[in-house]
């Protein structure tokens, strides 16, 4: 299974990007499907999550009511709407597949458990985001 992550780039603050995250050599819907991010100097943070049913969804704090999860399992790709960037959402973003998404309780997601990076079996390469001031 290989993961491409893409869709990163250069914006102003206040501004929206999209990542996109292709899943090859499998179908996406085996899998629940996370976005972290690592920010120069600082530890790998879990983003969002998305379960084997679109309708599970999960986010960070820093990230609720401006990003968005999503899937569309018919092009084996998932995506992270991110809106109303800031400085602070400056990092790398990566995605990653959980192929045990379709076992995973309704408390995993609600424990955090998703956020622990252990729980992906495959990650993309990673896409750069940097937002200006």
């Amino acid at each position: 299974v290989q993961l491409q992550a893409s869709g990163g780039g250069l914006v102003q603050a206040g501004g929206s990007l999209r990542l996109s995250c292709a899943v090859s050599g499998s179908r996406l819907d085996d899998y629940a499907i996370g976005w972290f991010r690592q920010a120069p100097g600082k530890e790998r943070e879990g983003v969002s999550c998305i379960g084997i049913s679109a309708s599970r969804t999960v986010y960070a704090d820093s990230v609720k009511g401006r990003f968005i999860v999503s899937r569309y399992n018919l092009k084996n790709t998932a995506y992270l709407q991110m809106n109303s960037l800031t400085p602070e959402d400056t990092a790398v973003y990566y995605c990653a597949a959980d192929r045990q998404g379709v076992l995973r309780a309704p408390g995993y997601y609600s424990g955090g458990y998703w956020r622990e990076s252990g729980n992906y079996e495959f990650w993309g390469q990673g896409t750069q985001v940097t937002v200006s001031s």
